[in-house]
């Protein structure tokens, strides 16, 4: 970068940051809110999971589950730590959230968030069973993927990198999540798991955001974002449409 070119022209045109120091503040407003909105997230959705554990039928579903809580809160340690760089205290995410805290299973909040903290509005819905916990799982894992996949380009590098090392793990939950269906489907029939998809079709849509955001073109300058919303929720349609197929399931009305 030369001493004329301005930090915003810089990112304008692809180039990358990886100091807190060379940061702006708009920059790092929207780079925090990133780094929360997945890092609250990751621990509300482990510690949602974690309570299903012992539901899992069989040592194979509770060994799997478990590695899904485990890996989860690692994945969110990763970019936490990338937080702490840029002042977050990050002692206080682990000891002073309410990660298990849940709305009502009929709330309707859409896209909202609420003042417990930075998760998407689908962590604030509450898992009931194992295969709820199957059903929800498998559709936001395709939803994570469409997510890091877009992350993993971000302009700060740390971060970006971070997101990179995250995307493997997330694609084998998915992986998992899936193989959790296929099981279920002999046990319980299709029939009764569509029930649970339709639930959280919707609420794991409204986690793309709107598609008609007027932030976008900004934070793409930035270097934060490529794809603009309506396409990532498009690939996520049709990425989680074939994976229902599969089990004889389909998206919702």
């Amino acid at each position: 970068m030369t001493d004329e070119m301005s930090i915003a022209s810089y990112l304008a045109q692809g180039g990358v940051l990886s100091n807190p120091s060379n940061v702006p503040p708009r920059y790092r407003a929207e780079l925090m809110k990133m780094m929360a909105t997945f890092v609250d997230s990751e621990l509300a959705g482990a510690a949602g999971f974690a309570d299903i554990i012992n539901e899992g039928p069989g040592i194979k579903a509770r060994i799997a589950a478990a590695k899904i809580v485990l890996e989860k809160s690692d994945s969110a340690e990763k970019v936490l730590r990338i937080m702490g760089e840029f002042g977050a205290d990050t002692d206080r995410y682990a000891d002073h959230h309410p990660w298990t805290a849940r709305l009502e299973r009929d709330a309707d909040i859409g896209q909202t968030r609420t003042k417990h903290d930075m998760r998407l509005a689908v962590f604030n819905y509450p898992l009931e069973g194992w295969a709820d916990a199957v059903v929800m799982n498998l559709l936001m894992g395709s939803a994570v993927a469409v997510q890091l996949e877009e992350l993993s380009h971000v302009s700060y590098q740390p971060l970006a990198e971070a997101f990179r090392a995250i995307q493997p793990v997330e694609a084998h939950h998915a992986e998992l999540a899936e193989e959790g269906l296929m099981v279920l489907v002999e046990t319980q029939g299709a029939e009764t798991l569509q029930a649970l998809a339709d639930y959280w079709w919707p609420r794991v849509a409204a986690s793309f955001g709107s598609e008609t955001s007027q932030k976008f073109e900004g934070l793409k300058a930035m270097g934060l974002r490529r794809t603009p919303n309506a396409e990532l929720k498009a690939r996520w349609e049709q990425a989680a449409t074939a994976v229902l197929a599969k089990a004889g399931m389909k998206p919702a009305a």
